[in-house]
């Protein structure tokens, strides 16, 4: 079942959650779990809360709508609060999962598995994005940047959008004599974590990175939506945002030059960069070593985690976060994604975390 982007994301934007109680039996499943609707779901009842990731909110919108519309006995609700709010959430018995754009970090697994008690917490890695560079200036319909431009954009060291380093990467382009209105989250985000990942692996950023923003000058603005509302509505204005935000919004996204010539930030081209990505973690627990330094594809791209106890949760926690992950893990699932401006996970890595979700115990 499609949720359309004119109907409710409008109002998961507005509230922030996304709190979605089971009504009717139409799309339901049989005994043996095959559908008897538009979506092969097995379903569990009761009600679970998660939180985290505002990248992946558009996503989890989607799964959620498709997986009301099977199970009528069911409630998931998802608060797109960001990555380092979810893991928080999550640590402290809050939520069942949660949802951040990067895996636990190496201090914060042990809390993790402390709060899974009878298991170690797991990295499951269920959505693909870009995150785009999106900008508002008037006439300039293809902006292209690279890492050091972005770099000194994003740290207040470019402050005019006619700036010799931006000129030069865009010979015949009328670029205004204007200030830059440089937008960044403001909250604690996977996306900031994961944009400038790339940045520091082209050994531009002079920060140590990680989900809350360090560099100085620009303005905070919350959450994807946040950044991608700011930027809408301020002239001669960027910022960055998955890719789906851009759309809904209407952005224009710049192209990035990784070094082999200006590459446009799409679905199918951040799909290149993650169908590389290499599992850099132990049996069911996934995180990922993304080469955004030296891909071909389109480099500043994120993974959304869906963190959880491989062991350890239990009633219509475990039961429903299991049902629910196995629908989205799930080649339905999955196939969802690409129409609303995300990157499916596929093949073996796929694979991969289908088993970890079917570890869930």
């Amino acid at each position: 079942m499609k949720l359309t982007r004119t109907g409710g994301l409008v109002a998961v934007a507005l509230t922030g959650t996304l709190a979605l109680a089971a009504c009717g039996s139409d799309g339901g499943t049989t005994d043996n779990g095959s559908s008897t609707g538009n979506a092969n779901i097995s379903c569990a009842s009761g009600s679970l809360k998660a939180s985290g990731s505002s990248a992946q909110k558009n996503a989890i919108a989607e799964w959620v709508n498709a997986y009301q519309a099977a199970c009528p006995d069911a409630t998931i609700d998802y608060q797109a609060n960001g990555s380092g709010a979810g893991v928080t959430d999550f640590i402290n018995k809050q939520t069942a999962f949660a949802g951040s754009d990067s895996a636990l970090k190496e201090e914060e697994q042990p809390k993790a598995d402390a709060r899974c008690a009878s298991g170690p917490a797991i990295n499951i890695p269920m959505v693909g994005g870009s995150i785009n560079v999106v900008y508002n200036v008037e006439g300039v319909d293809k902006l292209i940047l690279d890492a050091p431009t972005l770099a000194g954009i994003f740290d207040s060291t470019i402050t005019k959008w006619n700036d010799p380093k931006i000129a030069a990467l865009n010979a015949g382009v009328t670029l205004p004599d204007t200030s830059i209105a440089q937008f960044h989250r403001s909250d604690e985000s996977g996306t900031t974590d994961n944009f400038t990942k790339y940045l520091i692996a082209k050994e531009v950023w002079d920060f140590e990175g990680g989900k809350a923003w360090e560099a100085k000058g620009g303005q905070g603005a919350k959450g994807s939506d946040g950044v991608a509302n700011a930027v809408k509505s301020t002239p001669n204005s960027i910022g960055y945002v998955e890719l789906s935000f851009a759309e809904d919004a209407g952005l224009s996204s710049a192209w990035i030059d990784n070094g082999n010539g200006p590459i446009e930030a799409t679905s199918a081209n951040a799909a290149t960069t993650i169908a590389s990505a290499t599992v850099d973690g132990t049996g069911n627990n996934l995180p990922l070593k993304i080469d955004r330094a030296g891909t071909t594809g389109y480099p500043i791209v994120l993974v959304t985690y869906e963190i959880t106890c491989e062991k350890g949760l239990s009633g219509s926690d475990l039961e429903l976060t299991k049902s629910f992950l196995t629908y989205t893990a799930s080649n339905d699932g999955q196939a969802a994604l690409t129409d609303i401006g995300y990157v499916p996970i596929t093949g073996d890595l796929l694979t991969k975390v289908q088993t970890a979700v079917s570890s869930i115990s």
